[in-house]
């Protein structure tokens, strides 16, 4: 069934949202806000269809020819300007909903579109023709191979080449044994830093291969496998922007405490009087405590504890700054509360997540009072992006 809609808005994820007669809402992948389009229904649900763009009836005045072809890559055909836009009102939207913010979302830093990725995952695939080396499509997890990376930096690409005719040779030589075990280990990591330039492993670990990172004027030593921001530009900016939003109190709540502090970037970056880091990684610890002395971070101390189930540990005193980063899943069940109940005079939240990030927040704001929020487009060309919401305790 062909139907043609008008696209109301771009929400997240990418889709254009539209209405049916019936008040159904409709999503169409590649269709963009103020767009008329022609769509076929392909998945029909209760309170919500799903549809394939057939014509493009109406086009967005931001719309672009895009060059970009990779999966993952949804803002292909949108100009910059107006990708960020649209996340920027997704944003807003999540906040909206959840009613804790309706002020401005400002942007402090806009790096580059392409070629930003420090470090990508290819899987490898047997073909009838050879072997095909990339990024897995979804829902079909096919791969599509990749020659030539629009997402990852230039290194990356210069040495690609040479790293797939390595991965082939590896495939398709020497033992038996030894090509079924890297075929079952299944991808390859690329990793690039300006100090240690471009460095690759097969399968998930890379025993004893480390990368320092410069970050906020700081080096940062972090193992190969570990986390450590995908967008070296813009993941400066963000801790810039943190340590320079905690400076303006420092002489009143100069103590940090970091949640999911990874290997101590936003804490040993804010220069706090006193630092408490808590990772549930002890490889992570292990760096953030090696770091901290490469800093001369005597005033540091990390703690490899899955935070969640150690809140009873944790103390938070009313000169307290607390900092927290956690993975897209967001804090563990108790953690908001916890944070919530705290006399912690400020809190920042950083997240890749807008919904679960406003879960947590919904919970932290019983007590809080969000100050500001910022948008940092770590992921362009893609459906994600950062936040950066800065939080102060209500009077009593």
């Amino acid at each position: 069934m062909t139907l043609t809609v008008k696209i109301a808005k771009t929400v997240y994820g990418g889709d254009g949202l539209g209405r049916l007669g019936d008040g159904r809402v409709i999503f169409v992948p590649g269709a963009f806000e103020g767009e008329t389009v022609k769509t076929e229904i392909v998945e029909e649900k209760k309170k919500f269809v799903r549809g394939r763009l057939v014509e493009l009836l109406e086009k967005s005045p931001e719309r672009i020819e895009g060059a970009e072809n990779a999966p993952g890559i949804i803002y292909s055909n949108l100009t910059f300007d107006g990708e960020c836009r649209a996340k920027k009102v997704q944003l807003k939207d999540f906040l909206s909903r959840a009613r804790l913010w309706e002020g401005e979302i400002t942007e402090p830093f806009r790096g580059h579109p392409l070629n930003y990725r420090n470090k990508v995952v290819y899987h490898f695939e047997r073909r009838a023709s050879g072997w095909a080396l990339g990024y897995r499509e979804e829902p079909s997890h096919k791969i599509v191979d990749v020659e030539y990376d629009p997402l990852a930096v230039k290194e990356i690409n210069d040495k690609l080449p040479e790293i797939r005719k390595a991965v082939f040779a590896l495939l398709t030589t020497g033992s038996m044994k030894i090509r079924k075990d890297i075929e079952r280990s299944g991808n390859v990591t690329i990793r690039w830093s300006e100090k240690s330039g471009v460095k690759w492993w097969i399968g998930e670990k890379a025993e004893g291969v480390t990368l320092k990172e410069v970050t906020a004027g700081k080096t940062f030593e972090v193992p190969a496998g570990g986390f450590y921001q995908v967008n070296p530009e813009v993941g400066d900016a963000l801790v810039k922007e943190v340590a320079a939003d905690f400076a303006r109190t420092k002489d009143k709540f100069g103590n940090v405490l970091d949640l999911y502090c990874g290997v101590g970037v936003f804490g040993l970056s804010m220069n706090p009087v006193k630092l408490i880091g808590i990772e549930s990684g002890r490889d992570a610890i292990d760096f953030a405590k090696r770091n901290a002395a490469s800093l001369g971070a005597t005033n540091a101390k990390f703690f490899a504890e899955q935070v969640g189930k150690n809140l009873k540990n944790i103390f938070i005193g009313p000169y307290t700054t607390v900092v927290v980063d956690p993975p897209r899943g967001g804090m563990e069940k108790g953690v908001p509360e916890f944070l919530a109940a705290s006399k912690a005079p400020r809190i920042f939240y950083v997240s890749c997540d807008p919904a679960t990030m406003t879960r947590d927040l919904s919970a932290i704001c019983r007590s809080y009072t969000i100050e500001s929020v910022k948008f940092f487009n770590m992921f362009p060309r893609t459906a994600r992006f950062e936040t950066l919401v800065s939080l102060k305790r209500n009077m009593v």
